[in-house]
């Protein structure tokens, strides 16, 4: 892997300057995270696995601290492109790619698009048919005795009708529910890291409203022969266990995978057994 590729952590494909950061020495395993929108920040609970793998944290293009105008850019061939592109650019042969959430959904897009260049593909508390977020999430929040309020603003969020302005304060609303059980201690240690995260509202709004509508690659998953690894929390509300066994049965080379007492961020509230997964997966 040619590191001499990044300068200041960031790297030019074309007309974006994307923050690709490299940590760590061995297997390359890619890491998308999720949004649309945010950026890398919520993966990093996975760096110790930086003791057998060369951890590569994309912050996608209109996400994060990459650029990318106008937010419409955002599109899956160029998502996936941009990711060719750095595996290029670090002379990488083939990687093992995982996608959390979002990310998760532009893994498959790469997955179709490269599958020669792909050795592992993770997929980490995502869905194969964004209807389980737009429209079967609010849903399942209303039958956990959630407030119409938190429902409402939910379907607002995951269907992108809001404003820039509104995005934070609207999910809000409904923030405890990304977790298998919110307490004081979860906010005393995972709200400090939240004000780290650079967040783009447009490309939330823009990926929820535009880029997801209609999105599936349901009809497509058979045609992934890659090594997958299906992996999520039992108790997310976003892609709950049975849309996680539709996936993994589709996919013909796939395992699944589920993580007890544990949300949609697994890897936030169970780093360690979700590394242990990863690294059995992948070695």
């Amino acid at each position: 892997m040619d590191q001499s590729s990044i300068i200041n952590d960031r790297i030019q494909i074309e007309d974006v300057s994307l923050f690709v950061k490299v940590i760590g020495e061995g297997y390359p395993l890619l890491l998308m995270h999720g949004g649309p929108g945010m950026d890398h920040t919520s993966l990093l609970p996975l760096l110790p696995c930086a003791d057998r793998f060369a951890l590569i944290f994309l912050d996608h293009r209109c996400n994060g601290r990459s650029d990318g105008i106008p937010v419409s850019s955002m599109t899956w061939d160029n998502l996936t492109a941009d990711a060719e592109a750095i595996r290029q650019r670090l002379g990488i042969e083939k990687w093992a790619v995982l996608g959390h959430s979002f990310g998760g959904m532009v893994a498959l897009e790469y997955a179709l698009r490269y599958p020669d260049n792909l050795s592992h593909l993770i997929l980490l508390d995502t869905c194969g048919d964004a209807r389980w977020v737009r429209e079967n999430a609010p849903k399942l929040l209303a039958k956990r005795g959630y407030s119409p309020a938190a429902v409402g603003a939910a379907s607002r969020f995951f269907n992108g009708k809001l404003a820039p302005d509104e995005v934070f304060r609207v999910a809000m609303k409904f923030a405890k529910a990304y977790y298998y059980r919110s307490s004081r201690l979860a906010l005393i240690r995972d709200v400090p890291a939240g004000f780290k995260v650079k967040m783009q509202p447009e490309a939330q709004i823009y990926g929820f409203r535009e880029l997801l509508a209609g999105w599936t690659v349901m009809d497509r998953l058979t045609d992934i022969e890659t090594p997958a690894l299906v992996l999520a929390g039992r108790d997310d509300f976003q892609f709950p266990p049975e849309h996680q066994a539709i996936l993994a049965d589709r996919l013909p080379n796939a395992e699944l995978a589920l993580i007890e007492q544990a949300g949609h961020n697994a890897p936030m509230e169970r780093p360690e057994e979700v590394m242990a997964i990863i690294r059995q997966f992948i070695t």
